[in-house]
């Protein structure tokens, strides 16, 4: 099995949409973020909340789309 990068897609035209969830979570939060430049001056704190609230956000994505549905 290969091993790819933890930052590759898995689907890649899911890009725009998850670079939008990012810009959004950005300014509900009132973190300083460059859409489309460099953001490795984002304090740690800022990226945590970042991530966290786009995890949140994807789960409860994934939850809607799941429904009920039993596995």
């Amino acid at each position: 099995m290969s091993r790819r990068s933890s930052n590759t897609l898995v689907v890649p035209q899911a890009k725009a949409a998850l670079n939008q969830m990012k810009t959004e979570a950005a300014q509900q939060l009132g973190v300083p973020f460059q859409q489309d430049g460099y953001n490795g001056n984002l304090s740690t704190r800022d990226a945590g909340s970042l991530g966290g609230y786009i995890t949140k956000k994807l789960v409860q994505i994934a939850e809607q789309q799941l429904g009920g549905q039993r596995f």
